[in-house]
């Protein structure tokens, strides 16, 4: 139950939803390139960026986990990147959602390998960057008519996370950009679309590679893969810190859903009653919180856990997770293109998925293929 049941409802509603906004013409809609560039231009994806990183240039568009996490490891290459970003580093659902991590809980599904990979990853990352908030978890399902074990997880804080994977990138020689990212500039190859830049506030940025990684908004993507539009689950979360640190995550079934992550320092991270997917238009950074959705939160944990009923509310958020239409992360070298490569949609799992994924998107665009995990489920060529 909790959050396996909650993935498959939202796989059915991003479903309905996408077919409604496909009827309605959304699904083609790409934006409007301003000034497309054109010329000719042929270069191998693995000459990309040397062993320095000094002679190309390389943008990550967005600022979240899964941009980071690329950052990261293309640096651990001695690969230096920009990443560009509306709001800044891990501002939007990477410094906002819950940071639960599960290895064996997407056994079956498309993210299985990426879910068992990444997670051994996180407990040899949390080492190596000197991570405090990282722990293991137990997890236990809660229903009216008893309670039962789930596999065993673990927790950190994701925003700690990314600022470490950025201060280490940054030492490296990466640079962040605060903008907004507008168009692709194109110009023509002799078989392959060929980006020369991008446009951020009016400005074009000059670059040899770009990766498309800005999660719900998907505007941009889509002028490079016209059929990935992407939409957004949102999701109000509140922080309630009670006398003791407990070392169990919690999964209500009943009562809307909730979840219960606890942290070291106190803090028990609690979310549900996500809204419905959605085109999102609200600005990044400046999402809205609304008090009726965190109040309805605290009560419900008033309600079920005497731990919880005089517990100090010490945060109230929002945040949207990102969703493809299928459900399953888009990444990969973009079909038709050079030099543009795509990391989305990894959903209800972004936190967990995002090690493995930088790090074979690493491979991928500096050895012109991923080795530590096969990316084929992923395939962007899958929206044609």
């Amino acid at each position: 139950m909790g959050r396996h049941r909650l993935c498959f409802g939202l796989r059915l509603a991003l479903e309905a939803v996408f077919l409604t906004l496909t009827l309605s013409g959304f699904a083609g809609f790409v934006s409007p390139h301003s000034a497309q560039l054109r010329g000719r231009r042929h270069m191998e994806v693995a000459r990309h960026a040397g062993p320095d990183g000094d002679d190309k240039t390389v943008l990550i568009l967005g600022g979240g986990i899964i941009g980071v996490s690329i950052s990261y490891h293309l640096a651990q290459r001695g690969v230096k990147s920009t990443i560009v970003d509306r709001a800044g580093i891990a501002s939007c659902a990477s410094g906002k959602a819950g940071g639960f991590l599960a290895r064996n809980w997407n056994a079956g599904t498309p993210t299985d390998e990426l879910s068992q990979k990444s997670f051994d990853m996180h407990e040899e990352t949390a080492k190596e960057l000197s991570l405090s908030s990282y722990r293991r978890l137990k997890c236990q399902s809660v229903a009216v008519d008893g309670t039962g074990a789930k596999p065993a997880g673990a927790k950190l804080k994701n925003l700690e996370l990314c600022d470490a994977m950025w201060s280490y990138s940054e030492q490296h020689g990466s640079n962040f950009v605060k903008g907004t990212v507008e168009n692709l500039c194109y110009e023509d190859g002799d078989s392959e679309r060929h980006i020369r830049g991008v446009v951020v506030d009016g400005q074009k940025m000059a670059s040899d590679v770009v990766i498309l990684s800005m999660g719900p908004w998907g505007e941009v993507l889509q002028q490079a893969v016209p059929a990935c539009s992407m939409l957004g689950v949102k999701y109000h979360s509140v922080l309630m810190r009670s006398g003791r640190v407990l070392n169990e995550a919690v999964f209500f079934s009943g009562l809307g859903d909730p979840e219960v992550y606890p942290r070291n320092d106190g803090n028990h991270y609690v979310t549900g009653f996500p809204d419905p997917p959605q085109v999102v238009k609200e600005i990044p950074g400046e999402v809205e919180v609304r008090e009726e959705m965190c109040s309805r939160l605290i009560k419900t944990m008033q309600q079920v856990s005497s731990e919880m009923a005089e517990a100090e509310v010490t945060t109230k958020q929002s945040c949207y997770l990102p969703f493809t239409r299928d459900s399953v992360p888009c990444m990969g070298k973009v079909p038709k293109h050079e030099n543009v490569f795509v990391a989305t949609g990894h959903g209800c799992w972004g936190i967990l998925l995002s090690l493995a994924s930088g790090k074979a998107m690493s491979e991928l665009i500096l050895d012109g293929e991923a080795t530590s995990v096969s990316l084929e489920p992923f395939d962007p060529k899958r929206f044609g």
